[in-house]
């Protein structure tokens, strides 16, 4: 019997600082194995998101969008590591499989992730970062990380999926 997922948090959030402050509260129900999706827009707040959840794990290291690396590991000061992938660039999910990430050692953070990450494991949590219609119709300037801009209020939504999540709540 599959369980069914579950909605952790539903709610407005309003500022950047915000974002991060929820990637903070996120840090601290997560550890070694969980893998967290984050789905949304260019701009949406992903890497804000996973920015306050590595300042709050202690990540070493800038934690910035991995578009172009497609992952970067962050040692943490006391914990498993961060790994903070970016999936927009593969093209199909075997690829991921190349990257030869440690899923069962670390906190795994996957943008763009859903529908690649399926079938890794069976405990989730998907994060939808939903912006404002036309929102994401704003050019950000060619040199600023994607997910770098003003503050505009978003909907998020962290649904959690598997038994691991069965008594978190955030």
């Amino acid at each position: 019997m599959t369980e069914q997922p579950r909605v952790l948090f539903d709610a407005t959030v309003a500022t950047t600082e915000a974002m991060a402050e929820l990637g903070a509260r996120l840090a601290a129900v997560l550890r070694a194995g969980d893998l967290v999706v984050l789905t949304g827009p260019l701009g949406a707040g992903k890497t804000t998101m996973t920015r306050g959840l590595g300042a709050a794990l202690g990540a070493r290291g800038q934690v910035s969008s991995p578009t172009f690396v497609l992952a970067r590991t962050h040692p943490t000061t006391a914990g498993p590591d961060l790994v903070h992938v970016d999936a927009y660039r593969l093209s199909d999910p075997l690829e991921l499989d190349d990257l030869d990430l440690d899923w069962d050692a670390a906190i795994v953070v996957v943008e763009w992730g859903r529908g690649f990450v399926d079938g890794i494991s069976d405990s989730v949590l998907d994060v939808e970062i939903i912006r404002a219609t036309g929102a994401d119709s704003v050019a950000p300037d060619e040199d600023a990380d994607p997910d770098d801009v003003p503050d505009e209020p978003r909907r998020v939504v962290v649904t959690a999926t598997g038994p691991r999540w069965a008594d978190t709540t955030l």
